[in-house]
Order: C-alpha cells, then structure tokens, then sequence
C-alpha cells in the first residue's frame, strides 16, 4: 500500500512523541496498530471478493461457451439425422417400386 521505510517510521515516531507525549504514546500506538490492522483486514476481504467476482464471471462465460457448443453439437447431431431419415425414405420407397422402375447399380441414364 503505502511504503514507508525505517528512516521514515522513526521521523514519524519522533514528531507523535512530541505532539502527542510520552505517556499518551504506547496507547495511540496500539489504536493506530488496531486501526491499520482493521484496514489491511477489509483491503484483503475486497481483494477475496474481487477475485471470486472475476473467477465466478470466467465461469459464466465458460458456461455461456459451452452452452454454444452444446447448442451447435445438438444442431449438427438433428442436421445428420434429417439427412439419414431422408436417406434411409429414398431407399425404403426405392426398395418399395416395382422393379423395372429401379435404377440399376452403375448404369446411368
């Protein structure tokens, strides 16, 4: 977040033992200790939540993904089937005509 080094926390701890005083120092510390701890806990918990919200939308859109692929896969599949039951009809009603009305296997017209 903030990067503070030593020579910097020492300036720090220098002007808060004069404004602040020597016996009012350790509990102002301890409530600045308390409040940036509360700070550092809720800047994680929005991080956590932040990544689940990213992770849970790529799910989605893996969802949505598959969901098209499944769609295109079931269209193909009712795609090949028509053209199988068509084939499978010329065939029967071929099969079904008399035989001179039947065309004979590598004789063409």
């Amino acid at each position: 977040m903030f990067d503070v080094g030593f020579a910097e926390l020492l300036v720090i701890g220098a002007v808060a033992l004069v404004v602040i005083g020597p016996e009012r120092l350790p509990g102002a510390a301890r409530a600045v200790g308390h409040v940036l701890s509360r700070m550092r806990r809720y800047v994680n918990e929005v991080k956590t939540e932040i990544d689940r919200e990213a992770a849970l939308s790529d799910l989605k859109k893996l969802q949505g993904e598959m969901m098209d692929s499944a769609r295109e896969l079931e269209r193909d599949l009712r795609a090949g089937a028509r053209q199988m039951e068509r084939r499978f009809t010329r065939e029967a009603e071929t099969e079904d005509a008399p035989v001179e009305d039947r065309p004979v296997a590598g004789h063409t017209d």
